[in-house]
């Protein structure tokens, strides 16, 4: 039975592992064969779970913290069940692994990653992984409950790990090269038993067909009905810095990781599993081995999370903020922010964007949605531009939301059960309104308004030029209906002159200089600013019913004080109720016990201020006053400051002033881009700031600003116009070809984005298997890169004509 189990561990592929149980008489002896959690009928929960090969094997490390802990608590209470037990993830790390805020730091990192590790072996293009954890183990008697059982809940009522449901673990399965084998091994981690172990199986596809079944099984090795044993003290099994002698090996044969995965696991692999792990309980560590690849000088690396990989790139993370919301009809949600920089690392735009997308957006995830530090689901870059409107802000925002504070209806009706995706349906589009309206209100949005600044043009020629172009245009009632589905063409007569539209002057005011800011690594000072008056020498502000307020605390303490990896600060907010009126005297609600009488966001600190908003609910009436309790953790001592919050009556808008109509040229505008710019131009640097793209190789970047065409950047000093006029014999036949180029350009970039939004046309490319969403813009600009522009210059109309006849 030992040969037999070594001849498994060490096989490399699943044509080894079948060559094995060809030889030992094993590969059709049904009485060797057991259903999978002893019933054939699991097959569908099995193929149904992860649709991704990556977050399938996130669910092994996941199982693997969980034994780390379960471990930790046994030897500590001897039930992991105990009323003394941690309660979560992040109290168990602090009782048990108290040195869990220095793993940032290299040398304490990889000690502890050791105690879980993923080892790569076989061919280079059919690899398969053991999986390792130094956890709890099982004893032979007990896998039929545990890692070959499915559906029992084994984990629901202990809180302080990541399973629930006893069925994630079997997701990685389905990805199993063909015939879906995996090895199971364990010995309890206190020595009472022998190593167990099994091989993990789909039922011939074919034998099953052939004994006329619809469908196939799982089914996993036995002998005389029993899981196999033997004694083992410890085995090399490849491990970095160890070998086994308790604990679990699962080993996944010929698993199919994605492409762009495939390669050495310590370096692709590993930027995926970050991607999918925000913020691991634990450390883990990716071994590959210099057998294959020799020229690999760092085949061992540790993974700990995007977050940490977030916050030691300087280079090329431009800024990072959090804001935190509390509501009735979600609970708490945690937002962190990272916006990237338009060009870094001494790189240009198209470089920087392509190193965005290869270290953090590997597997297109913009918006990260965690529990307990695992990402349960995403939305892509499409939020940024549709529900945001941020279109510069695209390719270059990553949205943390830590979910783990969720109230438990609203994370059951969010996130599937496989742990991998959300559930399309109302509580997803709430959500989803809830992070727009938070962001909206948050400073991404003067970030944003920074990257369109650099794209404004101050004056220039340009709307001439376009103004000439257009002035004896031949627009037939065709054309002209096409444009005004999705333009606002004024209806102008001809020989009308436009009419210039008088700015009042509004007063400037004088800039106050302020004093610099000196930040604290921990916070000596807190307290409110403004209002509206005092109680009780309590100050008071007003909130009208219906609206928004911030009140602002003044603090000494710095930016990154909520969201550092090392020592983070916190800001608590308890909300108390108002007291029941008294019967009569017509006198103000009093404060009295704590309830979810108000909507609260959080954001971090900016420059010694932190801002919080208050939205009142709809268990509150005019009159009520609230007492709002905000304490900011010190390790000096917690700062309190109390205010109160009376509701008033709704706000009464004035109406505004209806502005003088100016009669609009109704199309986006020309803005002309040079590579050094000049009078009237654009440089390729001034809109390279805003994360667009521009060089020799662009002929075009359309401009889209709340799903409208607002403005069109068409290039001078683009390959297609310089090589079109290297034949050109004066310099006004040159003259003439650019003029030429830009109208080109411009209209048909114009009718492309009037039609293909008309349209409603849905643009995708890629193979079948990697799909991604283009949006029209970036289209457009692709379209006209390739040989379109040339094509435009080139070829009159009469030319293609007397081509063609």
């Amino acid at each position: 039975m030992r040969q037999l189990f070594t001849r498994l561990l060490a096989a490399g592929t699943e044509g080894e592992i079948q060559a094995i149980l060809d030889a030992e008489g094993l590969a059709f002896d049904d009485s060797k064969w057991t259903a999978y959690g002893n019933n054939e009928s699991y097959y569908g929960v099995v193929e149904n779970q992860q649709a991704h090969p990556i977050p399938a094997l996130v669910e092994k490390v996941t199982n693997g913290i969980d034994a780390i802990l379960e471990k930790k608590v046994l030897q500590d209470l001897g039930d992991v069940r105990s009323p003394q037990a941690p309660q979560s993830v992040r109290e168990a790390l602090d009782r048990y692994f108290p040195q869990h805020r220095d793993w940032d730091v290299g040398d304490a990192r990889r000690r502890q990653a050791r105690e879980l590790q993923i080892v790569a072996s076989g061919p280079r293009r059919d690899t398969s992984l053991l999986v390792y954890d130094d956890g709890v183990g099982q004893a032979p008697g007990d896998f039929a409950d545990t890692f070959l059982s499915l559906l029992r809940g084994n984990k629901n009522d202990v809180h302080f790990v990541q399973g629930k449901y006893n069925m994630g673990g079997a997701g990685a399965i389905a990805f199993c090269g063909d015939r879906r084998f995996q090895l199971v091994a364990s010995k309890r981690y206190d020595g009472s038993s022998p190593l167990g172990f099994t091989l993990l199986r789909r039922h011939p596809p074919e034998r099953a067909a052939a004994a006329g079944r619809k469908n196939t099984w799982y089914e996993y090795l036995v002998f005389d009905g029993q899981v196999a044993s033997i004694d083992v003290d410890e085995l090399d099994v490849g491990l970095d810095g160890r070998r086994f002698t308790t604990g679990s090996l699962l080993k996944l044969y010929s698993y199919r990781l994605p492409e762009g995965s495939r390669s050495i696991i310590s370096r692709d692999l590993n930027v995926s599993l970050n991607e999918f792990l925000f913020e691991p309980a634990l450390p883990f560590l990716t071994v590959d081995n210099n057998e294959r690849y020799p020229d690999n000088k760092a085949p061992v690396q540790a993974v700990y999370g995007l977050k940490r990989r977030l916050e030691g790139d300087n280079q090329t993370v431009e800024a990072k903020f959090s804001v935190g919301s509390t509501t009735p009809e979600f609970g708490e949600l945690g937002l962190t922010v990272y916006v990237f920089k338009a060009r870094s690392r001494d790189q240009g735009v198209k470089e920087t964007k392509q190193y965005i997308q290869r270290e953090y957006f590997k597997n297109d995830m913009t918006v990260l949605f965690s529990l307990n530090g695992q990402v349960h689901g995403s939305f892509t870059s499409e939020f940024v531009t549709r529900a945001l409107k941020m279109p510069l802000l695209k390719d270059y925002l990553l949205i943390h939301v830590d979910c783990s504070n969720l109230s438990l209806g609203v994370r059951n009706e969010l996130f599937m059960a496989s742990r991998d995706r959300l559930k399309a349906g109302d509580t997803a589009d709430a959500i989803r309104k809830h992070l727009r309206d938070i962001l909206l209100d948050s400073e991404l949005k003067a970030i944003a308004k920074r990257r369109k600044a650099s794209l404004n043009m101050d004056g220039s020629d340009a709307g001439q030029m376009l103004r000439d172009i257009t002035r004896n245009l031949p627009m037939n009632e065709a054309l002209t209906r096409i444009l005004r589905q999705t333009f606002d063409l004024p209806d102008r007569q001809p020989g009308t002159a436009e009419r210039k539209r008088e700015e009042p002057e509004r007063p400037r005011r004088e800039q106050r200089d302020a004093p610099p800011f000196d930040p604290q690594r921990y916070p000596s000072s807190f307290r409110a600013k403004g209002g509206d008056g005092s109680e009780g020498g309590v100050r008071l502000y007003k909130l009208p019913a219906g609206g928004n307020r911030t009140i602002a605390f003044a603090t000494d303490v710095e930016n990154e004080y909520f969201d550092r990896t090392d020592d983070p600060g916190q800001l608590t907010l308890a909300v108390m109720r108002p007291a029941q009126a008294g019967g009569g005297g017509g006198s103000a609600s009093l404060p009295s016990q704590e309830g979810d009488a108000l909507s609260v966001t959080r954001a971090s600190p900016t420059d010694g201020t932190i801002r919080v908003g208050v939205r009142a609910t709809g268990g509150v009436s005019t009159g009520d006053v609230l007492e709002m309790r905000a304490t900011l953790s010190s390790p000096q001592g917690d700062l309190v400051e109390t205010v109160l919050v009376r509701i008033t009556d709704p706000e009464r808008s004035p109406p505004k002033p209806r502005p003088e109509p100016e009669p609009p040229l109704g199309i986006p505008e020309l803005v002309l881009c040079s590579r050094e710019g000049g009078e009237g131009r654009k440089s390729w640097e001034e809109i390279q700031e805003a994360g667009v793209d521009m060089g020799y190789d662009v002929v075009v970047q359309p401009f889209v600003d709340e799903d409208k065409l607002s403005r069109i950047y068409v290039n001078l000093d683009s390959s297609v116009l310089k090589n079109f006029n290297g034949g050109a014999k004066s310099a006004e036949a040159a003259e003439l070809a650019e003029r030429r180029y830009v109208s080109a350009v411009y209209f048909h970039t114009l009718f492309l984005f009037a039609t293909t939004k008309s349209r409603k046309y849905d643009l995708r490319r890629g193979t079948e298997q990697a799909m991604e969403d283009v949006e029209v813009a970036e289209y457009i600009s692709d379209v006209f890169s390739s040989s379109y522009a040339q094509f435009l210059l080139n070829f009159e109309t009469s030319d293609l004509i007397d081509a063609m006849g």
